[in-house]
């Protein structure tokens, strides 16, 4: 298969250029693999430092390095790479969206091809994203739900067993299947499912664009499959700052909460929504009840449920922070 992957940076070039270098090793295999690398309009040095990377280490003939006329978001950057293959007199078979804190273990890049290779009725796969240390990551999901709302807020053994495999993050397994839906950090998508389906959605600035994408793809019978023979190692929130693997991680910004009102707003009633929003918040609540009642550390961002009532219920509440823009 023909495919290009799509890199888009937001003040990421060192962890783009060490994403490159792994993609240079795919390409003994892979010869026509390409890839669109899209400088979303960092305010550093970011597309000089690329631009220059790419000239002196022989790269120019397969990385394409674009600059986005201004920062649109993730899915306003992979629409920049997408338009322009589409476009193209022989467009590739898929797209690769790959992010610039990821680098691909040896033949990651090959099994998804061949995954879309052998069953024509699957549109997009995506790869088991892991540590460096090779500890599994999440990154594969099911559609959100009422059901695994109350759980993801409640964070108790005993519902998330009595769920088990429609929790959102259902128990890992080695063996390929077909999921909901996949992180976009490492999913590849069939060029015929963008024609199908359309590009990103570019009102969700960043989180959830790919869980709507790939809901919209669902919707018109495409197929979903995870690829755990792809292996992908994800620097966890170093292109974002968002999350953390190690610590406490920061506030979460705005657009985070934006996006998940958005992604609420286009693919369920306002009552399921609020349904969805009061499950949830039950759920944190008695969870934070039991966790300073056994006396356990509080790991999640600073008053995220405060601003998660605030964004969802309070007139017109807004979380604070925003991405740079």
């Amino acid at each position: 298969m023909r495919l290009t992957v799509v890199i888009v940076n937001y003040r990421s070039a060192q962890l783009a250029l060490e994403c490159l270098d792994s993609l240079a090793q795919e390409r003994d295999a892979m010869p026509t693999l390409e890839v669109a690398v899209v400088e979303n309009d960092s305010p550093d040095d970011s597309y000089e430092t690329l631009s220059a990377a790419i000239a002196a280490r022989g790269w120019s003939e397969w990385v394409h390095l674009e600059k986005s006329p201004h920062n649109g978001g993730f899915g306003f950057g992979v629409n920049v790479a997408v338009r322009r293959g589409l476009a193209a007199p022989s467009p590739p078979d898929g797209f690769l969206l790959l992010n610039p804190d990821t680098y691909v273990r040896n033949g990651a890049v090959g099994a998804l091809a061949e995954a879309l290779r052998t069953d024509p009725a699957v549109g997009i796969v995506g790869s088991r994203l892991e540590d460096p240390d090779g500890t599994v990551q999440h990154s594969r999901f099911r559609f959100p739900s009422l059901c695994n709302a109350l759980d993801d807020g409640l964070r108790l053994g005993i519902l998330h067993r009595l769920l088990g495999d429609r929790v959102t993050c259902p128990p890992h397994t080695e063996t390929a299947h077909d999921i909901d839906w996949l992180a976009g950090a490492s999913m590849l998508i069939r060029r015929e499912v963008f024609e199908l389906v359309g590009l990103f959605d570019e009102g969700f600035f960043l989180y959830y664009e790919e869980l709507d994408f790939t809901r919209r793809a669902h919707a018109l019978g495409v197929r979903t499959r995870y690829v755990p023979s792809s292996r992908v190692v994800h620097l966890v929130g170093q292109s974002t700052g968002v999350t953390s693997r190690n610590k406490r991680p920061g506030r979460t910004p705005g657009y985070w909460f934006e996006s998940r009102k958005r992604y609420f707003k286009k693919h369920h009633s306002a009552l399921y929504k609020l349904l969805a929003d009061a499950a949830f918040v039950l759920g944190r609540s008695i969870h934070h009840v039991l966790r300073v009642l056994r006396r356990r550390p509080n790991l999640e961002p600073p008053r995220y449920l405060w601003d998660f009532v605030r964004n969802n219920w309070l007139p017109g509440g807004r979380a604070r922070s925003s991405w740079p823009r």
